[in-house]
């Protein structure tokens, strides 16, 4: 991404994602379908890294929350329209002909992708006025940066706490995140005992909420910067305030009514993208200059990761052992707590990140 650009690698990464999500339809036993759905992983890594870096040049230091909060509140949006979509394509084509169309939709975005997006120094309708109010707003554009900056090796940033303590920190947001996206229909209607009918009416509520908050964790942040607020402040109080709020679904377990329980697992949600706001906005922040940008946001993402892998199995052994959502939950509360506490004290000040002769014990 940082070598080759937003342009290039977005529309390389959609057209490959597309291609594998087609070629799901052609699947005839379990191995197939594993190695094709693991290339469409591959192609669908990028997306991520591309849009923090997307939101670097286009947005100055005091809009960037709210940009970052809005592309990463996408994937809940989508999941929610997905869902209805999906379901009625599976009735009338069938499961294989809706992978093909997927795809084939992915291949269209794709193309608007290539043809719309240009870098704000190429872009054809940009005033220099704009491009003023963007250099002047901490915007990081390619070229600017120059010397000491660009000569940190890419390994190099293993050097800094900051990128560990970012690494860190999204690991644990993921352990609260991929309750939400694996877990939390089987806890309602095993736990709570909702019925299909309930489940289908009130499931969808947490990611609803939680994209309202990671909105509203953007737009207080920029409020807060551009108030004179320093990034570091509002930086470390956004994120570890949300995890703080996330806690509370170690609480949601203890509840005797359902609706209290789900209320509590929507707020914990909530927390969880509110804070994503701003944890997603650091790989710009921190960056020594923007051709480390994507980089840094791949670290701290594949770092995340670990977390889809780690949170599943954790909470179906813990399921398994004690035949309750109880403990494993209780564990996510803790981690949550963890990761509070990360980006209040072990993440230092947020800034773009020294060269190796400086670089933090």
């Amino acid at each position: 991404m940082d070598r080759y650009g937003p342009r290039r690698t977005f529309t390389f990464a959609a057209v490959w994602w597309s291609l594998f999500t087609s070629l799901t339809a052609l699947a005839g036993n379990f191995a197939a379908l594993f190695g094709v759905r693991l290339l469409l992983g591959i192609g669908e890594s990028p997306a991520a890294t591309t849009s923090a870096k997307v939101v670097g040049r286009w947005f100055p230091r005091h809009e960037r929350a709210l940009a970052t909060g809005i592309w990463d509140s996408g994937s809940r949006v989508g999941g929610v329209i997905a869902l209805p979509i999906v379901t009625a394509l599976i009735a009338w084509l069938g499961w294989r002909w809706t992978f093909a169309v997927i795809g084939v939709l992915g291949l269209v975005w794709a193309f608007g992708w290539w043809r719309a997006y240009r870098d704000p120094q190429e872009h054809p309708r940009i005033s220099e006025e704009e491009l003023a109010y963007l250099r002047e707003g901490g915007a990081r554009f390619e070229g600017d940066d120059a010397g000491e900056a660009n000569a940190i090796r890419w390994r190099d940033l293993f050097r800094y706490r900051t990128i560990w303590a970012m690494m860190l920190g999204f690991f644990c947001l993921n352990m609260v995140v991929y309750f939400f996206l694996t877990f939390f229909p089987t806890y309602l209607v095993e736990e709570r005992e909702f019925s299909l009918l309930k489940l289908g009416l009130f499931g969808a509520l947490p990611g609803l909420v939680a994209i309202a908050a990671e909105w509203l964790g953007g737009w207080l942040a920029d409020r807060r910067i551009s108030a004179g607020d320093s990034v570091t402040r509002v930086r470390k109080t956004f994120i570890s305030g949300g995890f703080l709020v996330s806690t509370v679904i170690g609480v949601a377990v203890w509840v005797p009514q359902a609706w209290m329980a789900l209320a509590l697992l929507s707020i914990a949600y909530a927390g969880s993208t509110f804070a994503a706001a701003n944890i997603w906005s650091l790989p710009a922040d921190v960056a020594p200059a923007d051709r480390y940008v994507a980089s840094i946001g791949g670290i701290q993402n594949f770092a995340s990761n670990f977390a889809g892998i780690v949170s599943p199995i954790m909470i179906g052994v813990l399921v398994d052992a004690t035949s309750s959502f109880t403990v494993p939950l209780m564990v996510i509360a803790g981690v949550a707590l963890l990761g509070a506490f990360t980006y209040a004290v072990i993440l230092k000040r947020v800034e773009p990140i020294g060269v190796p002769a400086r670089a933090e014990a």
